[in-house]
């Protein structure tokens, strides 16, 4: 039982829900109450589909690859303190990333 409430809590700091919240926010500004439903209800759906997908073929395919755990864990710290340099010094590009939603991007499935 505790492993399931580390893991919760760990999967929930990665998702960080209540940071998303604004963001969902802005970008479905200009929609409706049905439409902002189902950009959510497909956005769910979408990441739920990628998290199961690597729960059950995560460790298949970095085998395969002959990746070991811990070079996996080591690269992904890096990624996560790149990405942390990169909202400390704003090089962020949200006038880009509403520019791709208006050209059509699905607004549910979007990095």
């Amino acid at each position: 039982m505790e492993s399931v409430i580390h893991e919760f809590i760990l999967l929930w700091a990665v998702i960080d829900p209540i940071g998303t919240v604004p963001i969902f926010l802005a970008v479905t500004a200009s929609m409706n109450a049905a439409q902002s439903r189902k950009v959510a209800l497909k956005a769910v759906f979408m990441a739920a589909m990628v998290l199961l997908f690597f729960v059950v073929a995560g460790q298949l395919l970095l085998e395969t690859m002959g990746i070991p755990l811990p070079a996996f864990e080591i690269a992904g710290g890096i990624v996560l303190f790149i990405f942390a340099l990169t909202m400390i010094f704003g090089e962020s590009k949200p006038e880009e990333e509403m520019h791709l939603i208006e050209k059509g991007a699905s607004s549910a499935v979007f990095p």
